[in-house]
């Protein structure tokens, strides 16, 4: 297992996360990928974005059925500017690369958003710290273990 998802899989278990991390086949850098991988609705695939949100990194798993609609989380965080972060500032801010951000095992805490949509699925699937591992949980989860405010970001 890589050495970030093996991180994230410690991180989980001392979260008392009881899903494991996950191996697929293939890379799953969206979420159509990695839901074909794992035989899901997209939108059961909980995207990690990492955003700046007035040049402070601002995390949001969104459900891989929505795109985050900027505007509205700049005006419900109260901030000037959310943008996309680029890879560069992505790995700083999470010790991740884009495609396999997870939500958990960064280098210090973020701020985070979970998308309130997530809370249709039993089942939600996550990145694990690298493109090719996932792991279950669950929107509840998902809160609990980020720290993360329910937010409708669509």
């Amino acid at each position: 297992m890589h050495r970030n998802a093996q991180h994230v899989a410690d991180v989980l278990r001392e979260l008392g996360v009881p899903g494991q991390v996950r191996e697929l086949p293939e890379p799953a850098p969206t979420a159509a990928t990695a839901a074909a991988q794992l035989g899901c609705p997209v939108g059961a695939i909980a995207n990690s974005l990492l955003f700046s949100a007035d040049g402070t990194a601002l995390l949001i798993l969104t459900s891989g059925a929505h795109r985050v609609d900027v505007a509205k989380v700049a005006a419900e965080l109260g901030v000037d500017k959310v943008k996309r972060a680029d890879p560069d500032f992505v790995f700083a801010s999470t010790g991740q690369r884009i495609g396999g951000v997870a939500p958990v095992g960064h280098p210090a805490a973020i701020r985070t958003l979970v998308d309130t949509a997530l809370q249709g699925y039993e089942v939600v699937w996550a990145a694990a710290g690298h493109a090719h591992t996932v792991f279950p949980t669950s929107f509840a989860e998902l809160v609990r273990i980020t720290g993360g405010t329910p937010a409708d970001v669509g």
